[in-house]
C-alpha cells in the first residue's frame, strides 16, 4: 500500500487515548485526519506535536463527515470519540445514547457511502459486567451493568451484524484502566474533571488535593482494597496500530482484550506513587461505590498471539513514573 492511500481518520484523536494513537500511527508511516469536537479533547496537543489535519466536528454531523471522506482518500476510521464517565451515563443515560450510539451508527453510515470498510473501535471492559472468573478473556459473558458499558456493547454488536451485510471489517478493543502518559513528555492524562486513579493520587502527591479517597478497604483481596489492570496507554496505541495493520492485511474482524494481565491494588497504586514522586499522600477511607467488583484483571493472550503484541510498559512504577513526569511539567509546575 503506498503512502498515499495509508491516511486514518481518527475520531477523538485530541483526547487522551486518541492523542497517543495518532502518534503511533504517524511514526508507522500513515497520515492521520483528527476528527473530534473538542469537548474533552485538547487542540494543543495536535497542533505542537503531530502532523495530522485536524476537523473540529461532531461524529453525528454528516456534511463534516462528508467533507472528510471526499476530501481526503481515507483508508481506515479508528474511532475513539465516545463519552466516558460511567458514573454520568448512569445519571445522564441519554447522553451517552445519543453520542456513543447514536453518533457512532451516523458515523459507519458515512463510512458505508464513501465505500471505507475498515474500522477500529474503542471499547472496554465495561461490557463484561461483573467478572464471573478472572483474568477476564474475549468469551467471557458480556452482561454490562452501566449505559456506558451497554452502548459500547450495542456497537459491538452492530459491527458483527454490519461485516456480513455490508463488508465491513472492523477490530474491536476491550481495554482495562488505561494509565501513564506519552514517555516523550507530550501527551497525557487531562480529564475535566477528573475520575481516573492514578492522576487522582498524584494531584494528591503535588497537594493539589488533601487525600486520596479510597472506596472500601475491606474485599476479599491482600490488602483489602480493589485490584485493577492497568496499560499504559502508549502500549494500548500500539495496539491500534498493529490491528489497524492487521485488518488491512487480512480482512477479517476481530476482537482483543487490551490489558497487562497483572493486577494491582488501590494501596499498591499508592505506594508506587510515593516511591517515584518522594512525597507522602494522606488516604481517606470511605465505603464501598456499589458496582465495584473486588477484581477486574483481564487477559490479552490473543493479542499477544493474533497481533504480536506486548506491553513494552507492563510495570507500575513506568506507569505511574510518566504521568508524574507529564504531570509536573503540565499541572505542578
Amino acid at each position: 500500500m503506498d503512502l498515499v492511500d495509508r491516511v486514518v481518520l481518527v475520531t477523538g484523536g485530541a483526547g487522551y487515548i486518541g492523542a497517543h494513537a495518532v502518534k503511533a500511527l504517524e511514526e508507522r508511516g500513515f497520515q492521520v485526519v483528527v476528527l473530534d469536537s473538542l469537548v474533552y479533547g485538547h487542540r494543543e496537543p495536535i497542533e505542537s506535536h503531530l502532523k495530522a489535519n485536524l476537523v473540529v466536528g461532531e461524529i453525528s454531523d454528516r456534511a463534516v463527515l462528508d467533507k472528510i471522506f471526499t476530501t481526503y482518500k481515507i483508508t481506515a476510521v479508528m474511532h475513539f470519540a465516545a463519552f466516558a464517565y460511567v458514573g454520568e451515563s448512569v445519571s445522564d443515560p441519554a447522553k451517552y445514547w445519543q453520542n456513543n450510539v447514536v453518533g457512532t451508527l451516523a458515523l459507519l453510515d458515512a463510512m458505508r457511502a464513501h465505500g471505507v470498510t475498515n474500522f477500529i473501535f474503542s471499547s472496554t471492559c465495561a461490557t463484561y459486567g461483573n467478572p464471573q472468573y478472572i483474568p477476564i478473556d474475549e468469551q467471557h459473558p458480556q452482561h454490562p451493568i452501566n449505559p456506558y458499558g451497554a452502548g459500547k456493547l450495542a456497537i459491538e454488536r452492530a459491527l458483527q451484524d454490519y461485516d456480513p451485510a455490508y463488508g465491513l471489517k472492523s477490530v474491536i478493543f476491550r481495554y482495562f484502566n488505561a494509565a501513564g502518559a506519552d514517555p516523550d513528555g507530550q501527551f497525557g492524562e487531562d480529564h475535566n474533571p477528573e475520575t481516573h486513579l492514578i492522576p487522582l493520587i498524584l494531584q494528591a502527591a503535588a497537594g493539589k488535593r488533601a487525600a486520596i479517597s479510597v472506596f472500601g478497604s475491606d474485599y476479599d483481596t491482600p490488602d483489602g482494597t480493589c485490584i485493577r489492570d492497568y496499560i499504559h496507554v502508549t502500549d494500548l496505541a500500539q495496539a491500534h496500530v498493529l490491528g489497524l495493520e492487521y485488518l488491512l492485511a487480512h480482512q477479517v474482524s476481530q476482537i482483543f482484550n487490551l490489558g497487562n494481565g497483572n493486577g494491582f491494588s488501590v494501596k499498591e497504586v499508592i505506594d508506587t506513587a510515593k516511591q517515584v514522586t518522594g512525597k507522602q499522600i494522606a488516604i481517606e477511607f470511605c465505603p464501598r461505590r456499589a458496582g465495584d467488583p473486588a477484581t477486574l484483571i483481564g487477559s490479552s493472550e490473543k493479542a499477544r498471539q493474533v497481533l504480536g503484541w506486548k506491553p513494552e510498559y507492563a510495570d507500575l512504577s513506568a506507569i505511574v513514573t510518566h504521568a508524574w513526569k507529564w504531570h509536573q511539567q503540565r499541572h505542578f509546575g
